[in-house]
């Protein structure tokens, strides 16, 4: 495919090559900050983080920067510079909170104090999403003046806690951050050395269920044996819901094949870090498995610990559970298959109850056009070979927000992240030299758009 894009690569390969120390120190200062947007963490550092990302994009020469945010919701940042006349408005989103830290004992170094080793920045945030943000700074950093399209940076403040004011505030803030394609610097890479375009998320339904027999515990050596407890009817009613192969057993939802990626299963276990001797569940290729096929994980129990245990028939029994959703389901269908499930597997006639909890769409990418081609050809010439179209089975549920508001909007996801990023896990860490390639393909993809006018 044959393009024309101005300015030459080769040449803002080298002037990014001089810009990125700067890049990196103000990464550092950026993570250093421990914007954690969950309430039980000090929400001041949430203001903190705004403020250091409204100066970064003033210094890359935005004049109109605004701390914004919906009622009840974390600051937000919007940064927004118009373009030539006729040029295209690029929003250029990332987040600047984080997820809480955890165990200090599981990192190897100190979680916001960042640390480069092996040609890698650990630290929470250092991929996700501090260099997002960076990366568009950079690019703003490199084109200067030669920017041919009109921006709206947004820094979101709440991601990482669901984005729960994330609608009010398009609605209200809707004509500031209007925009014909959006960049979303919040997704990962195939692996280091080859670049990726997000083109399906799954999507996200989640609730609790409730298992109840008996009205109050009773003494187990009194009753134990003709009573069915809670436990054992919750046991027996979760194991239906996966086959006897671990695929998931809920008749009814969408369920896809992703296209054929060469992903060799002693790199996946790598990547998920699965105990040797513990065998893959389900059927199919491992990216249909993880990117276009629903998939159950229980994710708490309220139950007495083993430390409060005694020798009582448990009455009732509260799990929460969470599905990711197949590109191309509904969640209301979803949900309502999950309950149907739920209730018609009751083992021993035990009451069943469930509860939705949160629910979020799906995406997929329509991939054809001059944006499209313009990512690729950016992403191309950044890491000199192609990028390769690629599924998150992970949801990001605001995409669906973005294209409601904007519904002729092109959405772009792209980001910094690669299979060792561990984002959100301790020793979370970012690839320096797949950053500066983040940070060309950016910018190449800005020109491209600009100069295609």
């Amino acid at each position: 495919m044959s393009h024309e894009y101005t300015p030459d690569p080769e040449a803002l390969r080298l002037r990014l090559a001089e810009l990125m120390p700067g890049v990196r120190a103000d990464l550092e200062r950026l993570v250093r900050i421990p914007s954690v947007s969950a309430d039980a963490f000090d929400q001041s550092q949430l203001e903190l983080s705004a403020g250091a990302v409204a100066e970064l994009l003033r210094g890359a020469g935005i004049e109109d920067v605004e701390i914004l945010r919906a009622e009840g919701g974390r600051p937000a940042v919007v940064a927004r510079r118009p373009g030539p006349e006729g040029a295209p408005t690029v929003m250029l989103y990332a987040h600047h909170d984080v997820q809480p830290p955890g165990a200090e004992r599981d990192w190897d170094t100190p979680a916001f104090e960042p640390t480069e080793r092996n040609g890698r920045l650990y630290a929470r945030g250092a991929a996700d999403d501090k260099a997002g943000i960076m990366a568009h700074v950079a690019a703003l950093r490199l084109l200067g003046e030669e920017l041919g399209v009109g921006i709206v940076v947004f820094s979101e403040g709440e991601e990482e806690i669901g984005s729960p004011t994330f609608t009010a505030f398009l609605n209200e803030y809707r004509e500031r951050l209007a925009a014909d394609v959006i960049v979303v610097a919040d997704s990962a890479n195939w692996k280091v050395g080859v670049p990726g375009l997000t083109t399906t998320l799954r999507g996200l339904v989640d609730g609790t269920i409730r298992v109840r027999t008996l009205n109050h515990a009773v003494h187990s050596g009194m009753y134990g044996g003709p009573v069915p407890d809670a436990m054992l009817a919750t046991i027996r009613l979760l194991d239906t819901f996966w086959r006897p192969d671990g695929s998931f057993a809920v008749e009814g939802l969408v369920s896809g094949e992703s296209e054929p990626l060469d992903y060799p299963e002693t790199d996946f276990r790598a990547d998920s870090g699965l105990l040797d001797g513990v065998e893959l569940i389900g059927t199919g290729s491992l990216t249909s498995r993880i990117w276009t096929r629903p998939a159950m994980s229980i994710i708490g129990i309220d139950a007495p610990t083993v430390a409060q245990a005694s020798n009582t028939l448990i009455p009732e029994v509260t799990v929460k559970f969470s599905v990711r959703i197949a590109p191309g389901q509904d969640p209301a269908a979803a949900m309502a298959a999950i309950r149907a499930h739920a209730e018609a597997n009751a083992p021993f006639g035990a009451q069943v109850e469930v509860v939705d909890g949160e629910a979020g769409q799906s995406f997929r990418a329509n991939t054809d056009g001059p944006v499209y081609d313009a990512a690729r050809w950016a992403m191309e010439k950044a890491w000199g070979t192609a990028p390769v179209g690629i599924g998150i089975g992970g949801s990001i549920p605001f995409i669906a927000d973005l294209l409601e508001i904007y519904p002729k909007a092109t959405v772009l996801l792209t980001g910094v992240e690669d299979p060792d990023s561990r984002a959100h896990g301790a020793n979370e860490s970012l690839h320096l030299a797949e950053f500066e390639r983040a940070c060309l393909a950016e910018a190449l993809l800005l020109a491209a758009l600009g100069s295609s006018n």
